[in-house]
């Protein structure tokens, strides 16, 4: 008998589990991206347009492009001047806005149809404490507040963590999902934005209480950040991760393995140079071929690309990375 995905998913992610195959990306998760926080949050993003979020954030989502992307200048920057973000920043209130049982429906009713013995319901949550900082006074401002300004900065990360914390109950209470994938980059692709001391101090406090409720009610914590994570993996395993999603290849990740022992799994690897027009289908089978080999033997890990949802960009590369991962698997597990 295999496994179903949801079960050898969980195996994956467990120490010393037993998982009969390699998971194959997001395959034992089901996103379902129509609760009426998601819609609250997010739901006037339309391509070809620029809209504001419920923070005052310009979003600009241009016809060419695959993805709306806050577009944050001197001129409409929510938060000109931290040391009166009070003045500037109003927080949305999610709990108003977002209680209304009759407005869950939707969202119940798509989870119903899934065999939870089958696969694992996913809730999402974008934009995270960090994100949510630099949306409100663009990246030059947020890392410089971050030095200069550390006592404003932290009552601000205080404000977006009680939000996000707000966000975290509406959708364990309402959707009781088997796994939240919550976003928040920390890093490019070869550092973290900032000190670790200074992600300690500012940014990890405000994720203990959402991540505790998480843990408190048996949700999965898949933590996205495509980034160089690398100096505080033991941070995020303390904050009760269980899957770091988005773990780029800059990141040591048979030494990160090592390290953590199967105490946090681990999934991506795969770099999304690949995910590009024109792209040979042998180069996009041989990145796939060779984040399995150096990271799957390591255990505790799930290739995929580093996006924090399913699917390439180049929709054409989506069989072709499920293909090669399949034939991965077939190979190891077989022998």
């Amino acid at each position: 008998f295999m496994l179903t995905p949801k079960y050898n998913f969980l195996e994956t992610i467990k120490k010393n589990g037993n998982p009969d195959r390699v998971v194959n990306q997001y395959e034992a998760t089901v996103p379902i991206m129509i609760d009426p926080v998601q819609k609250y949050t997010r739901g006037n993003r339309v391509k070809g347009k620029t809209t504001k979020d419920r923070w005052g954030t310009e979003i600009a989502w241009p016809e060419d492009q695959m993805f709306a992307m806050p577009h944050v200048t001197e001129d409409n920057k929510v938060c000109p001047d931290i040391t009166e973000w009070r003045k500037y920043v109003t927080v949305p209130d999610l709990v108003a806005n977002c209680s209304n049982p009759a407005d869950w429906e939707p969202a119940l009713e798509a989870a119903a149809k899934i065999d939870r013995e089958d696969k694992l319901v996913m809730s999402f949550m974008g934009t995270g404490v960090f994100e949510e900082m630099h949306h409100l006074m663009g990246f030059e401002d947020t890392l410089m507040n971050l030095l200069l300004e550390p006592d404003d900065m932290l009552e601000l990360a205080e404000a977006i963590g009680e939000y996000r914390f707000q966000y975290t109950k509406l959708l364990v209470d309402y959707m009781k999902p088997d796994v939240i994938i919550s976003h928040d980059d920390w890093g490019s692709k070869d550092n973290l934005f900032m000190s670790p001391e200074v992600w300690r101090e500012i940014i990890k406090p405000q994720y203990v209480k959402m991540y505790g409720y998480m843990k408190e009610h048996g949700v999965i914590i898949l933590h996205h950040a495509d980034s160089y994570c690398e100096p505080i993996v033991e941070d995020m395993v303390e904050l009760g991760i269980d899957v770091w999603q988005g773990v780029l290849p800059t990141n040591d990740i048979p030494k990160i393995q090592k390290q953590l022992n199967g105490r946090m799994a681990l999934m991506g690897g795969i770099d999304s140079v690949i995910d590009r027009a024109g792209v040979s289908e042998e180069e996009v089978r041989t990145e796939v071929r060779r984040a399995c080999r150096e990271y799957v033997p390591g255990g505790n890990f799930i290739p995929s690309l580093t996006y924090g949802l399913p699917g390439a960009l180049f929709k054409e590369l989506d069989p072709i990375i499920y293909d090669e991962i399949q034939k991965y698997s077939k190979e190891e597990f077989e022998k």
